[in-house]
């Protein structure tokens, strides 16, 4: 979210100075046409940033494929069970399609959440952490997300962080409540990205499902996927993999450097407006706090028979 200037400067295109105690809010953009292309060819004075409707003087200015802290966050929940080969091979080609500097973790989740595979980019492993598990239990979304957020934050070596859902159903069993984990989302600077396997035969519950994945996504840069058939899931992972390559790094020093708590909207804008910008919708001007670690998922968890 904030940043001392001087690890935020290397990054930077011009020789500007900061001061040691001005703070930078970094985001990662994605620039769209009306027809959901990305564009990837615009100039630094084709975007303004906007925090609270005042404009903001961009201070760093990238476009490029930076590695990234990549976390896949898979349903394992019994009603996946019919899913799971085909949501595996996908999550598996999102790996090859990425950086391959990129570094993955993949946390499987019913009820619980369970660490399968530690950060690596050895891909045998990867591939092995996602087929050897047997789809059982309810859905407990929420309290993996905010768990894998947590682990994410204390485990990542990148500085650009990402996490990868898949889910097909409504949070059952979770003891998060959404609102917290969006406000957690904002603070996290982790972009959550999410396929939603959602029914309409479930009507109602699938609506709600549909609303809280959005809320989360949205918040964080990353943006949700409701596909109508399961083969639509490995064109969407791949989507995924593409956006996350060719995205614009904007950071900008805030005028307003007051750490009060209060949440700061931002908006970027490109091209006059031609273009539509997704990135993070704001973030909390909080001081950096130091509290006690709090437990992550262990990678040697037992599994329940």
């Amino acid at each position: 979210m904030l940043f001392n200037a001087p690890q935020a400067a290397q990054a930077q295109d011009d020789q500007s100075t900061f001061r040691a105690d001005t703070r930078l809010v970094v985001l990662h953009a994605s620039v769209l046409d009306n027809k959901g292309n990305l564009i990837t060819s615009l100039r630094r004075d084709e975007f303004k940033v906007f925090e609270n409707g005042v404009e903001q003087q961009v201070k760093v200015f990238r476009r490029e494929d930076v590695p990234v802290s990549m976390a896949l966050l898979i349903d394992n929940s019994g009603s996946m069970r019919d899913k799971r080969r085909k949501v595996e091979a996908a999550a598996l080609n999102l790996v090859k399609a990425s950086n391959r500097e990129d570094e993955v973790l993949i946390v499987n989740f019913n009820d619980e959440a369970y660490e399968d595979v530690p950060f690596t980019n050895d891909l045998k492993k990867l591939e092995e952490g996602l087929t050897k598990i047997d789809s059982r239990g309810g859905t407990a979304m929420r309290d993996a997300l905010d768990l894998v957020i947590d682990h994410v934050k204390a485990k990542a070596k990148k500085d650009k962080k990402v996490i990868f859902l898949v889910t097909d159903g409504n949070d059952n069993t979770s003891a998060m409540g959404l609102e917290k984990l969006v406000q957690k989302a904002h603070n996290s600077e982790i972009a959550i990205y999410a396929i939603g396997l959602l029914s309409e035969e479930d009507g109602r519950e699938a609506k709600k499902a549909k609303r809280a994945l959005n809320a989360i996504t949205e918040a964080t840069g990353g943006i949700s996927y409701f596909p109508a058939t399961l083969d639509e899931v490995g064109p969407l992972a791949l989507n995924v993999a593409h956006d996350i390559r060719n995205q614009y790094i904007i950071a900008y020093s805030p005028s307003n450097q007051t750490l009060d708590g209060s949440f700061r909207q931002v908006k970027v804008t490109a091209g006059g407006r031609k273009y539509s910008v997704r990135t993070r919708s704001g973030y909390y001007a909080s001081p950096e706090q130091k509290s006690a670690p709090r437990p992550t998922m262990s990678q040697n968890q037992a599994r329940p028979e």
